[in-house]
């Protein structure tokens, strides 16, 4: 498992710190092309998939983990692909719930300073250098969201993705939260202070549901994309081999 170089890392430090030579950012521009374009290709022919977000550190034991796995098992059965970051805990939990059931699992890795493995449960792997390139993969190759109990990154990517629905740069895209006593917090915050600060409108809240149920949750974003969008599970287009796109794992 390769992890990322300090060439890479230094490059993305200077990136972040500030206007560099106009030469360099271009460079920078035409790597982070090259990145996005491999992604297109790996993804491209994953067919509908649901996206699930969540904490690397959760053992295999934990309850969460567990969870996780129900998840997976229920995608798996409704017949989406399983896409996640691709790591340890709760992404590994969602794509062996997935592996298990016999649906397609797939992990976005992102490389590190330090040693990151992909969890043993995908089908279909892809590693990433840069995180925001990641994030757009994980959102624009789902139909649908489980953001299960997490960290910094978890918190990132439920935000992220409320203000693309939020701001109407995806539509309404169902988002599922579980483990509703590890939200209770933050969702309580939201309904009442963010409302009463007027930060957010009070339809704002309607943007997610909250349960532990993982055939509700499943259950829930099927119906929303399958009435909302016309999206079902299947695959009806091709690879081009000139492009050199995958055709993507199967069961």
């Amino acid at each position: 498992m390769r992890k990322l170089s300090e060439r890479t890392l230094r490059r993305i430090r200077r990136f972040l710190s500030g206007p560099q030579l106009r030469r360099s950012e271009l460079r920078d521009v035409l790597i982070f092309v090259t990145e996005f374009v491999r992604g297109f290709r790996r993804l491209h022919f994953l067919g509908p998939c649901i996206t699930v977000f969540g904490s690397a550190r959760f053992p295999e034991d934990h309850p969460h983990y567990e969870l996780a796995r129900a998840v997976g098992r229920e995608i798996a059965t409704a017949g989406f692909a399983t896409m996640t970051g691709g790591g340890p805990g709760i992404m590994e939990g969602a794509n062996r719930g997935a592996y298990e059931a016999g649906g397609v699992s797939v992990g976005c890795n992102i490389l590190l300073p330090f040693e990151q493995e992909i969890n043993p449960y995908v089908h279909e792997s892809i590693d990433f250098d840069f995180f925001f390139i990641r994030k757009v993969m994980l959102v624009k190759y789902s139909s649908g969201f489980v953001v299960m109990p997490g960290g910094y990154g978890t918190l990132d990517e439920l935000f992220e993705t409320l203000t693309l629905i939020q701001t109407k740069k995806i539509e309404n895209f169902p988002l599922v939260l579980m483990g509703a006593d590890y939200w209770h917090t933050m969702t309580d915050y939201i309904k009442t202070e963010m409302i009463a600060a007027g930060t957010i409108s009070p339809e704002d809240p309607d943007m997610f549901l909250v349960t532990d149920d993982p055939k509700e949750a499943i259950t829930y974003i099927q119906k929303h994309v399958a009435d909302r969008f016309g999206i079902h599970p299947r695959r009806d287009m091709k690879p081009s081999r000139v492009l050199g796109e995958h055709a993507g794992p199967t069961r």
